[in-house]
């Protein structure tokens, strides 16, 4: 008979963490994911916005109007120039918990970090941890290392002008290969300005200031050549939209809250959806189709709430009913505005309405006239998902409905959720028996799919894996309904596979950009290369990492030429889609046209296309060669 197992519950058994403990314990409690900082919403952009949250609050209250923030090396530096941190309280504020000005509701009206958790987090996950407060000719410096207290200096004078100073390093041991993707960076510095008029952020050596808000912010992110009708800008109390049609499919809608990024939406862009509907409705006196007049849409929404709900710490999507307390309803609020401001602009301005009109009215025509074949494939693909042979699925799904305990693990597990799309049964086959089943789902492809470039939405019916795809990732009716945060193109590193990653590409940014603007699409890194001897294994993702293996093993070392996925075993594949997993995320730059763009990689072979592949071929010298190493 087996031994029973002493599960003795006493009071050895009830343990206390303090605050920094519990921090490191549960980092996800407080930042969300970890990462490595491949993906938007990874741990390490999470510690810079709660740190710059602080000096946008201070904006806000009317103290100072200039950050500087310097990223170099894994180190991150933000100065701010307001009040500065009173000086007996900045050992206290970085690192003990519900310690900070934001509780006063007369300080801080309309703050973002409410909690008094966010620089605790920054400290205690971070190997070095400095903050400095200058007020009034006098400063006090305090040092840390994994939030604890290394060095308290003392109060000293100084003609440094009145502000903040935060210097910390993010620390390798939890936030494991890290690296900072200037894209990311620079794109939540041009959202801190667009929402904050006037403000100068000094951003590594480039400053960045906007004047005109979201008006800006839609003017930077879409092409003018493919505006229907100039952005409209409306501005009103504590509420400002900025709204546009393009000529591009889906919806794609940037929501704010007191400054913050909701990269989940929430209440106030789910009242904005469905206020500008009821808006456009009674203006044109017409019971258009909700989709028909959100189809193409570029808008953005920005509220002021006092005290606002989030529905995690990391803050990324509202729970707000009301605007304040005893006030109106977010869904009032809002509805109201556009009713009043945007029918205002529609009457003084006939052409834009027109053009909208328009617009409205071409999405019509083309969703009946898919209406057809839109039905036939649907009825294919509901067979096709009783025995559905391309889609291995997993457990947790980013659309499910949370449960009401561990509501915070589960959504972390949600942000977690992936699926791999794949080329054939090998490649398939590896990543299926090493996936983790509770959140990472697999699609099979059948060989190349079609290069659906100046096609209509029609061939995603039409083709049968491409609809079975749009049926997998849930996206007909646009991202609400999106099943995996982590789409991932894993195909081979050859020729072949490379072209089949284009492919996908190119389906993905002519028929959903939204998924690729939302930053949801991503592409597999797996080795190229298995260094190893006896002792060691190194596996090397490009030529250089190769080369610097076997300098490390020595002139004995075994090389394995890793030609496709299927080549891997489960058991080594596991280790490269885990918490190790390394993947480059597909970014549009915020001037790309993305027909331009399709045109010039998967339109005929131009000219221009044949002199950028030479003038971008690449020749190695190999060090396997000079060593006489030998490649299996």
């Amino acid at each position: 008979m087996a031994e029973l197992i002493n599960n003795e519950y006493n009071e050895d058994s009830i343990k206390s963490l303090d605050w920094r403990e519990h921090i490191r314990l549960r980092p996800g409690m407080y930042i969300g994911k970890l990462g490595d900082g491949s993906s938007v919403d990874d741990g390490i952009y999470v510690l810079v916005k709660e740190v710059m949250d602080n000096c946008i609050d201070e904006f806000a209250m009317g103290n100072g109007r200039r950050v500087e923030l310097t990223i170099a090396e894994g180190a991150v530096t933000v100065r701010d120039f307001g009040r500065g941190i009173p000086l007996g309280k900045v050992v206290d504020v970085v690192s003990k918990i519900n310690t900070g000005a934001k509780y006063d509701s007369k300080a801080f009206q309309k703050s973002v970090g409410l909690n008094g958790v966010g620089t605790k987090a920054v400290n205690a996950l971070s190997k070095y941890f400095k903050v400095a407060s200058f007020r009034e000719g006098r400063a006090k410096v305090a040092e840390f290392e994994r939030g604890i207290l290394t060095k308290e200096h003392k109060e000293t004078a100084t003609t440094e002008p009145n502000g903040t100073l935060v210097v910390f390093t993010p620390d390798e041991t939890v936030f494991r290969n890290y690296h900072f993707l200037h894209e990311y960076l620079e794109n939540q510095v041009w959202n801190y300005c667009f929402l904050n008029a006037g403000l100068q952020i000094h951003f590594n050596n480039r400053n960045y200031i906007s004047k005109n808000g979201l008006l800006d912010l839609l003017t930077r992110k879409t092409n003018p050549d493919n505006l229907r009708y100039p952005i409209i800008h409306l501005r009103g109390t504590d509420i400002e939209a900025a709204i546009t049609h393009t000529g591009d499919y889906g919806e794609d809608i940037y929501s704010f809250v007191n400054g913050q990024h909701t990269t989940q939406g929430g209440t106030h862009q789910g009242a904005f959806r469905e206020a500008f509907v009821k808006t456009i409705r009674e203006f044109f006196k017409k019971d258009y189709d909700a989709s028909d007049v959100r189809q193409s849409i570029c808008a953005a929404i920005s509220v002021r709430v006092q005290e606002p709900v989030f529905e995690s710490q990391t803050k990324t999507k509202l729970g707000s009913q009301y605007v304040w307390e005893g006030g109106p309803s977010m869904k009032a609020f809002i509805a109201d505005f556009l009713n009043k401001e945007l029918d205002n602009y529609l009457h003084k301005n006939p052409a834009v309405a027109d053009a909208l009109k328009k617009r409205i009215e071409q999405s019509e025509r083309e969703r009946k006239e898919l209406s057809g074949i839109r039905k036939l494939a649907n009825e294919r693909a509901k067979k096709a998902n009783l025995h559905n042979k391309k889609l291995r699925d997993c457990r947790i799904h980013l659309n499910d409905e949370p449960p009401a305990k561990n509501r915070d693990e589960y959504n972390l597990k949600q942000q977690e959720s992936t699926i791999f799309i794949t080329e054939g049964d090998s490649a398939s086959g590896s990543i299926t028996k090493s996936r983790q089943v509770e959140s990472q789902a697999v699609f099979s492809l059948r060989g190349k799919p079609l290069n659906c470039y100046g096609l209509t939405k029609k061939v995603v019916y039409e083709n049968e894996e491409f609809n079975l795809l749009q049926h997998a990732l849930n996206i007909e009716e646009g991202l609400d309904g999106l099943r995996y945060n982590n789409i991932v193109i894993a195909t081979d590193a050859d020729v072949d596979g490379m072209h089949i990653r284009l492919l996908i590409m190119t389906f993905f940014l002519q028929f959903f950009p939204d998924l690729v603007r939302g930053n949801h699409i991503y592409i597999l890194q797996t080795p190229l290369f298995r260094v190893r001897n006896k002792q060691k294994t190194i596996y090397c993702y490009s030529d250089e990492e190769r080369q610097r293996a076997i300098k490390e093993i020595g002139s004995k070392a075994e090389i394995t030429r890793f030609k496709g996925l299927g080549e891997i075993s489960p058991e080594e594949f596991s280790q490269f889609i885990g918490v190790d997993m390394r993947k480059d995320p597909v970014l549009i730059s915020q001037d790309a046209q993305i027909q331009k763009l399709l045109e010039y990689y998967m339109g005929k072979n131009t000219p221009d296309r044949q002199v950028f592949i030479i003038n971008n071929l690449r020749v190695e010298k190999d060090l396997v060669e000079e060593l006489g190493v030998e490649v299996g």
